[in-house]
């Protein structure tokens, strides 16, 4: 499986093939790998250099995983869910949640899809042991081009990570 991708680190992988395909056996290592690692993520990325126009990536998280809330300005995203739940918190500038966005594959009953135009701050809560989805964007690919939003705490602090989720979680509870 390992000789399909080219490993960027341990959370991205990209193709290797002008066509790409992905299965549920692919789906399946990229599960193990995102098990394994420290942030319980990873990604394929389906377009074979960060300079590409267009970026298009399948991404399993763990529920573990965390995505500080962030935006993306003069960008568009789209996320289109393939297996799990997750709540998508949509912010003001200043923290306060203006929208949740319920998601789930097909399947479920969900909103399965959704498409942000606009510069907004979001976060992902994921209901499901893991969650895998499509997200396509905008490239090229320049880390700076990512506002993380200044009232939430940095990947690498755990414990205020774990307070803030915690939080988050609640209020959205109590919104739902």
């Amino acid at each position: 499986m390992i000789d399909k991708y080219r490993i960027e680190n341990s959370e991205v992988l990209y193709t290797k093939d002008a066509i790409t395909k992905t299965a549920q056996s692919d789906v399946n290592y990229f599960k193990q790998l995102s098990s394994n690692n420290l942030r319980k993520r990873v990604r394929l990325c389906t377009h074979l250099s960060s300079d590409n126009l267009l970026h298009e990536m399948i991404i399993v998280h763990g529920c573990e995983a965390y995505v500080r809330p962030h935006m993306h300005p003069g960008k568009s995203e789209s996320t289109h869910i393939i297996e799990g739940i997750v709540d998508v918190v949509v912010f003001d500038n200043t923290g306060g949640i203006d929208s949740i966005i319920r998601m789930g594959d097909y399947s479920s009953g969900r909103t399965f899809y959704y498409r942000m135009a606009a510069p907004i701050f979001h976060t992902l809560i994921i209901r499901s042991d893991v969650l895998v989805f499509h997200e396509a964007t905008n490239g090229p690919f320049n880390r700076k081009d990512t506002v993380f939003a200044p009232w939430a705490p940095a990947d690498d602090d755990r414990a205020a990570v774990s307070v803030f989720m915690s939080e988050l979680s609640e209020k959205v509870a109590n919104i739902i």
